[in-house]
Formats: structure tokens, sequence, C-alpha cells
């Protein structure tokens, strides 16, 4: 038989590598899901709100050159777009609901730009993973191009491709800077648009 102290560092032992594991058994596994939709200021905190999103990268994506700048982009001349990239829990919010959620924080009728920021890097998109999400997405454009309020649906599905992410000032802008950003989001008109599009809540 074992002696006494040497039972007890292997339970202690075997304590130990139970609690290590125990992060790792419990972490969900995760989607990801990649969006256009205008100012990725707006968009990383807009999509952060929504119950079963684990997380969201604000970034560049759809264009030609590597590893953007913010000032690459602003030429206009990359072909990125800004964007998000979104880590969801599909035990908690499928893709499907989550581009419901996603339609009502963009004018999908204006592929200039959005609200008071123009320009094609402005420009509204979902970019696709696969079969399952390019099904997933059409789906919920022509559900969606139903329940316009105004306009027509104008917003492209596309195949994603790399996404870059953007400079750590940009990142969490909404929650480190919350006075310039409200002052950026009223200025700009997101939040009133989007009521003529989609209807105010409860309509």
């Amino acid at each position: 038989m074992f002696a006494a102290p040497f039972r007890k560092l292997v339970a202690l032992a075997v304590l130990g590598l139970s609690l290590m594991c125990a992060p790792l058994a419990m972490a969900a596994p995760t989607e990801t899901a990649i969006f256009a939709g205008g100012c990725f200021w707006c968009m990383e905190s807009d999509m952060k709100a929504i119950p079963g999103v684990v997380a969201v990268d604000s970034g560049y994506t759809g264009g030609t050159l590597k590893n953007p700048s913010y000032q690459d982009v602003l030429t206009e001349r990359t072909g990125h777009y800004e964007s998000v990239r979104v880590k969801f829990d599909p035990k908690q919010i499928t893709y499907r609901q989550l581009l419901d959620r996603y339609w009502k924080l963009v004018d999908p009728t204006d592929n200039g730009g959005q609200f008071c920021d123009r320009g094609p890097s402005y420009r509204p998109a979902i970019f696709v993973s696969g079969p399952a999400q390019q099904m997933a997405a059409e789906e919920s454009r022509a559900a969606a191009a139903k329940a316009l309020k105004t306009g027509k649906m104008l917003e492209q599905i596309l195949p994603a491709g790399p996404f870059y992410e953007a400079e750590e000032y940009h990142r969490d802008y909404a929650k480190r800077n919350k006075i310039n950003y409200e002052i950026y989001r009223v200025g700009c008109g997101r939040d009133a648009r989007l009521s003529q599009v989609w209807g105010r809540a409860g309509e």
C-alpha cells in the first residue's frame, strides 16, 4: 500500500490536473461571422451588445492590399471594407439569428456608404464562409428585403477572405471614448436613419 504522504501527493496532483483542464472542458466552441456596416466603431459596439456574441474585432476585409492600415483604406484604392469579425456561441445564437439582428444595424438600401460616411469602404456587406453561411445569408437577405420600410435591398453577399485587424486605437472605441463616440454617432444620423429604414422599435 502507498504511504499516506504519497497518497496525499497523488491526490493533490490529480486535483491540480482537473482544475487545469476544467476551463478547456467548459470553453464552448465558437463560430465566426464577418460583416461590414459602415463605421466599425458603431458595428463593434452594437454587435457586442447581442447575447451570444463572444468577441468582436474591428478590421478590414474584401480588398487586395495585405496588412492595410486605416490610412490605406481611407484612400478608397485598396478595395477593403471597414468590417467586424464576430465570434459567437452557436448554442446561444445561430448564424441565421445573428444575421437577422445584423440587418437592423445597417442601411442595406445604401450602396454608396453608410449614413454620413461615404465611399466604397463604408458600404454594408456580408462576407460568408462556405455553403451553409451563403444559404443562410441569402434567405435572411430575402426576408430583410420584405421588412424594409423604404428603399430597396442593395446589399451584397461576398465570399470571405483575409481579415486584417484594425489598429489598437480603433478597438473598443465606443467604450474608451464615450463622449466623442456619442457625438459622432448622433451627428452622423445613424439611429435616425435606421428608424426610417426599419421603423421604430415595436412598430
